[in-house]
Parts: C-alpha cells; structure tokens; sequence
C-alpha cells in the first residue's frame, strides 16, 4: 500500500515539474524572465492539488489518482498558453484564469472533506433542477449577464472577469436527471411498436426528451449557443440511454435535434450564418464578413498548418493572430506551438479521464451513482470531441 501511494506521489510530483517547465520555457522565450505573481500563483496552485491528493487519501482512499494528475497537466497546459497569448495581447486572462483555477481547487477539496457520500445529492433533485435552470437562464437577466461575439451567455463578475454559468448548470441538471431517470427508469425502459429495426417508447413515454428538447433548443433561439444546446441535450439522452438500455431513445434525441437545428439554421439568421461559415470558410464573401463570418476559423486553421506535426515551439509561434485564441481556439493556439504531437498527447490524456471516469460508472452498484457518473463523462466526452 505504501509503495502504491509513493508511486502516486511521485507521478503527481513528475506531473507538476513538467507544468513548471512549460511555464519557464514559454516565459523565458516570450519575456525573458519569469514573472512573479505568476510564480506565486503557480505554488499556491500546487499546493492546492498536493492537498487534493492528501485529502483524497483520507477520505476517498479508493478514488483514481491517475485522474488528478491528467486534470493537473491538462489544466496547465491551458493555463500557460492563456498566459502565452497574453503576452502578445498584453492582457491578463491568464492570472484570471489561475484564480478561477485555484477556486476551483478549494471548491473541490471542501468537497471531499465534506461530502463523504454522493447519494445525499439525490434528496435534492428537484432543487438541483431548479438551480441548473436559474443558472442556464442567468444571462438574460439585464445588468448581469452580457453578449460577447454574438452569444450572450455570460455573466461579469467585477475583479474575477466574465464566466459561463451554464457550465455549473450541467453539473446541477445532471444531478436531477441521474434521480428522476432513476426512479422513472422503468416507465421508460417499456417498449412500444417497432419501426426500421428500432422498438421505440411509447407516446406517453416521450414526455420527458420531449420538454428537454424545448428547452435546449430555447437556448438555442435565446441565447444563440448551439454549443450549450447540444450539450445539454446530448446530456439527457445519453443518461436515458444508459438508465432503459434501449438505442431507440438515441435514434429518437438525433433526430429531434438534427431537425430542431435545420429549422434554427434555416430561420433565425444568426445560426445559419455560423452555418455557412462552416460549410464555406474560404469563400471570400464569408471570410471578409465584419461579423459571424469564416476568418477565425480560417487563421485557426493556418495556424494548425504552421505548427506542423512537431509545432513551433512555446513562445514561438503567433497564436494571437486568431480572434479570441485564448479561449475559442485555444486549440488551435495549442496546434501551433505543441504541433500534432502535441495536441494528440493532450487528447489521449482526455481519453485517460474519460476512460477512467466509464470504468468508476460500470463498477458502481448503485444506479443512481452509475446514471451521475456516466452522465458526466458523457457530457466531457461530448464536449472534448464534438
């Protein structure tokens, strides 16, 4: 057991000392130093996961370890290439991004310290759906959230920056889908009639895909995010899908979604001109648009060419050409200076996570616990590779 823990040790203190040189190398080739808020944020930030690991096992002593170390480099890896890019925009997302981080790192040990078991979370489902809605709908309140680049689904806070709630709205819409798929799952598992090879549910089963469907496709119309709106919903029907074992519900979602988003495209303007950017991204006429034409996507896609297989190197490349680089196409930034071998070692470490993440779902007895913890590396899944 000791020669176990050692080994985790020493895997996190590797993980750590590589995160350290990424910075040291990026900033030593883009300012020739190494700055000294970042350097204190950096050991507070490391202590913070050294207490993560600590706190794991004392009161977890049976979680994945391999897990902290992949969301360690990872979010590290992203951190220093925020804080990169800042260098040529001179900003400082970068340091906002490290505060987030470390917030939440202390969210996350308080977490385990206090909440020793996870069933608790299904006494308050109904609240919990509450809550994800009132955070998914937050940004439309006047005053407090603001539109940026077209999609208003931000919220400002004065000192730490702007956030997307709906991210946190996922969390707690899973908590609420995982409990009533549990104590519905049997309505729903019941079969109906059989068209194309597929049994589908029956009518007055359809009620619940039906209001989610509404609802991720009112985010849609709202908050012109089809990212949140696919997210959302790709949610759901995987959960349903792992809760009743029945494909129909999977072939039932894609095509509710598929002809919600062909009518969106199709009706409101500023869905299909992301539409068309996709489809013609080097047609001039996209390219020059002032607004939700192709030239973020086509100077991502340049700079993904420039990194090569082997990328430019940290500090090297000129990742701030793409709009918003440090956080829509942070992928791309990535690309440039980490190259193709890069970018699919970072996948592979998602992989990681993801993988670990299915195997802690199917081993958990409790089905409400197996509905939560497939329905979040679903939703990962979904969002990493979609």
């Amino acid at each position: 057991m000791i020669a176990n823990r050692l080994k985790q040790l020493a895997l996190l203190a590797f993980t750590m000392l590589l995160c350290a040189m990424a910075f040291f190398q990026m900033f030593e080739r883009t300012t020739g130093g190494f700055p000294e808020q970042y350097l204190w944020m950096l050991a507070f930030i490391g202590a913070l996961y050294l207490a993560g690991w600590g706190l794991l096992l004392r009161f977890q002593p049976y979680a994945n370890q391999s897990i902290l170390c992949c969301v360690m480099l990872l979010t590290g890896i992203g951190v220093m290439m925020i804080a990169r890019i800042d260098q040529d925009t001179h900003t400082s997302a970068g340091l906002k991004q490290m505060l987030w981080l470390a917030i939440a790192l202390g969210v996350s040990n308080l977490l385990v310290i206090f909440m020793k078991d996870y069933r608790v979370l299904r006494r308050f489902s109904y609240v919990s759906m509450v809550i994800g809605i009132a955070l998914l709908l937050s940004p439309m309140l006047p005053g407090l959230g603001s539109e940026q680049y077209g999609a208003r689904i931000w919220v400002k806070i004065p000192g730490l920056g702007s956030f997307q709630p709906g991210e946190f709205a996922k969390l707690f819409l899973a908590f609420f889908f995982a409990s009533y798929l549990f104590d519905h799952r049997d309505q729903l598992a019941v079969g109906g009639k059989k068209v194309l090879g597929f049994q589908l549910p029956r009518i007055k089963d359809l009620g619940p895909i039906i209001v989610v469907w509404i609802v991720s496709m009112g985010v849609l119309v709202v908050q012109h995010d089809l990212g949140t709106s696919l997210m959302f919903f790709a949610m759901f029907v995987s959960m349903l899908y792992v809760a009743t074992g029945r494909k129909s519900w999977i072939f039932i979602g894609f095509i509710a979604f598929a002809v919600g988003a062909v009518a969106a495209a199709n009706i409101f303007s500023h869905v299909g001109a992301r539409v068309d950017a996709w489809l013609h991204p080097f047609d001039s006429s996209q390219y020059n648009k002032e607004y939700g034409g192709s030239y973020q996507l086509v100077t991502g896609i340049f700079g993904l060419a420039s990194g090569g297989l082997m990328g430019n190197g940290l500090g090297q490349g000129h990742p701030s050409i793409t709009p918003i680089a440090n956080s829509d196409y942070i992928y791309a930034a990535v690309g440039e200076e980490l190259g193709l071998t890069g970018l699919m070692a970072i996948l592979m470490f998602y992989l990681l996570i993801i993988a670990a993440g299915m195997i802690t779902a199917m081993k958990i007895k409790d089905g409400f616990g197996k509905l939560l913890a497939s329905g979040l590396v679903f939703t990962m899944a979904f969002q990493v590779f979609t």
